[in-house]
């Protein structure tokens, strides 16, 4: 094959590969909505999308679209991880924009990394329908973060260089591994697409969230934090082999480019969010009425 197609082989490979992990991590973080469908008549159904993260600045909606007139619904909610009641709430119908009605309840907005753990209960014609059916195997049900706001003028750039730190890493992976020339000079790249969106830009969208730069190692279990601190230190490294590769040296620059890729698709297989930021209930309650800044009861999460 001419190298001119290979190498657009390759950057169409590599963009396919992107793709696909971010569609993965996306679909399979705690903090991502969760996606089913419910029956509400014999043969048809309405599918759901029920959010896991909203913003500390107004109660969080749970919204079931275009349920029918028949249908009605109460959601049940605590604190979580926690021992309290649950609290039921009334759903109430509303009108959406294009004049369909939607079912809607409200989860009262919680502190920074403050959980609420919920699920519905719905009655139709076709009979009561819980959501989610049963909790999951910890024994849970549907679990809602708040984060405080982060201003898209720190976000967007975070994301961006996070999105061409994955692109530029695979493209330098998948030359290495093939063989095809050129893959080197998208190492250095890399390495600071990763040090700015990773460990610059990243830890301050953190601190607008949660209100802490850094809750992974050496201070914390932070996943999110660790993992992309793995990557970088990975990256560092291959960006320093590939600048100083002579003679025998070149040959472990590129394992290590292949190690580096290897790590960076294995952090992208671990769904984000796991382990992270969460608040401590029984020391909120304890900070509250002693006046301290509730932020001082933010932990991380074992799961």
């Amino acid at each position: 094959m001419p190298a001119p197609s290979r190498a657009v082989s390759l950057w169409i490979l590599t963009v396919v590969l992107v793709l696909a992990a971010v569609a993965y991590q996306r679909r399979t973080g705690p903090t991502y909505p969760y996606r089913t469908s419910i029956a509400v008549t014999q043969g048809e159904t309405v599918r759901l999308r029920l959010i896991r993260s909203a913003e500390t600045t107004a109660d969080a909606e749970v919204v079931v679209p275009s349920p029918g007139a028949a249908v009605t619904g109460t959601m049940f909610w605590r604190r979580y991880p926690t021992a309290d009641e649950w609290r039921p709430v009334s759903m109430t119908v509303r009108t959406d924009a294009d004049g369909a009605s939607e079912l809607v309840g409200l989860l009262p907005r919680q502190v920074a990394a403050g959980k609420l753990e919920y699920r519905l209960e719905l009655m139709t014609p076709s009979g009561p329908q819980r959501v989610p059916a049963a909790p999951n195997a910890d024994g849970e049900h549907l679990v809602m973060r708040f984060k405080d706001p982060v201003p898209v003028v720190v976000l967007l750039p975070h994301v961006v260089m996070m999105f061409l730190a994955l692109l530029l890493g695979l493209r330098a992976g998948l030359g290495a591994v093939l063989g095809i020339d050129g893959w080197q000079r998208f190492v250095v790249p890399t390495a600071v697409c990763l040090t700015l969106g990773g460990m610059v830009l990243g830890p301050i969208v953190q601190k607008y969230a949660f209100g802490a730069y850094w809750t992974g190692f050496p201070f914390g279990y932070d996943l999110t934090d660790n993992k992309t601190l793995a990557g970088w230190v990975g990256w560092l490294l291959s960006a320093a082999a590939v600048r100083a590769a002579l003679g025998f040296r070149a040959s472990w620059a590129r394992a290590l480019v292949i190690v580096s890729t290897l790590v960076m698709l294995s952090i992208y297989l671990i769904p984000h969010s796991l382990r992270g930021s969460q608040l401590d209930y029984e020391k909120l309650d304890q900070l509250q009425q002693q006046g301290i800044d509730p932020r001082k009861a933010i932990g991380t999460s074992d799961k």
